[in-house]
């Protein structure tokens, strides 16, 4: 079976662990491609393979300064995610508190058996 390509959208960008970290820096703001490197301790090649995949769906936007490049998150295409996420935010919600409520019971019941432990 063919794999899916990892630039099509955001959500297939951001299923990579590493592609995420480098996401989790750049909400901190703008870095070099150093920094990134440096900060993940990974080869600067491999870090430079993430960005353009980040790059070519729009997460990541790159500028030069001088002879450096400059990386900056691009927020606008996690929207599509936050929006798919969202809608699973109101069942996750009432399951917890219903285990609330049980785990409230259980409590209950353990305080009120009557023996002195």
């Amino acid at each position: 079976m063919a794999r899916a390509a990892t630039t099509a959208d955001a959500f297939n960008a951001v299923a990579e662990p590493r592609r995420r970290q480098i996401l989790d820096l750049l909400a901190g703001g703008e870095r070099p491609v150093n920094d990134l490197v440096a900060r993940l301790e990974l080869a600067q090649p491999l870090v430079s393979k993430h960005l353009r995949v980040l790059r070519e769906v729009g997460l990541v936007d790159v500028r030069d300064e001088g002879r450096q490049r400059m990386y900056r998150l691009n927020g606008r295409p996690l929207k599509a995610i936050h929006d798919w996420v969202k809608d699973y935010e109101q069942s996750w919600t009432q399951r917890f508190d219903r285990l609330d409520v049980v785990l409230e019971q259980l409590k209950d019941m353990e305080d009120g058996d009557g023996s002195d432990k």
